[in-house]
């Protein structure tokens, strides 16, 4: 009888923890060079741990934006953590205590693996892996990053201020495949661009979040189409 093939998602987990490491140095050098100090990026990482609203976060502060715009931005792009543990509370099982670990694990990767299994007994395996892996190559890579940041100097010259929009770019590009996606991004855009003139530095990213308002209103009028209905995983991530 042939053996069932063993599952990757401990490779797979360590390999994801590890490429998301090399984003967390590069948090750690913007950090510093934001005017946090080695042990504020090194917090913030350990207790926020969601990439991209502390890039966000970052590059507010960076620009001159106020701590409440900053705020609101890293919240706005926080949220959707909480619409993954409502597809997660299936798989995770355990005390209300181990519950509340896990859901600091609760991220893009952790729960992609999570769900991706395609044994479910193996879904919270496959995220404890994935999240605590993640969780400690991003503090490791913070931890450098910021003490390398100040031996840097200017991230400008070496190009790592480019970092943050590249980033955003890279995390946009998979949801503008569909309609949806590609009418929230131009709304949201256009918004933002609107908005420069008219607010403080860091609010106009806030508000462009009302682009998503604006695709939805666009889909209600003309009801999903066949391709949004046939090709569901088209702005997946």
């Amino acid at each position: 009888m042939p053996r069932a093939p063993r599952p990757t998602y401990v490779r797979d987990g360590i390999a994801l923890g590890a490429a998301v490491g090399l984003f967390g140095v590069t948090y750690g050098i913007l950090a510093t060079a934001a005017g946090l100090t080695v042990s504020q990026a090194c917090v913030t990482s350990l207790l926020v741990f969601t990439g991209a609203s502390q890039f966000a976060a970052v590059g507010i502060v960076a620009s001159g934006g106020s701590p409440f715009s900053a705020l609101a931005s890293a919240l706005m792009l926080a949220s959707r953590n909480g619409i993954y543990g409502l597809a997660l509370h299936q798989h995770l099982q355990g005390s209300v205590l181990r519950r509340l670990g896990m859901a600091h694990l609760v991220i893009d990767e952790s729960t992609a693996m999570a769900l991706g299994q395609d044994e479910p007994e193996h879904a919270q395996r496959a995220f404890i892996v994935a999240g605590v892996s993640v969780f400690v190559f991003w503090n490791l890579g913070t931890l450098l990053g910021a003490l390398g940041g100040n031996a840097l100097g200017d991230p400008e010259a070496w190009g790592l201020d480019a970092a943050f929009p590249a980033g955003f770019i890279v995390l946009a590009a998979p949801h503008i495949r569909s309609r949806d996606g590609r009418v929230a991004a131009l709304a949201g855009a256009v918004i933002a661009l609107c908005s420069v003139p008219l607010l403080p530095a860091g609010a106009p990213i806030v508000v462009a979040s009302l682009g998503a308002g604006v695709a939805l209103l666009v889909r209600n009028r003309r009801g999903p189409s066949t391709r949004d209905v046939a090709s569901p995983t088209d702005g997946d991530t």
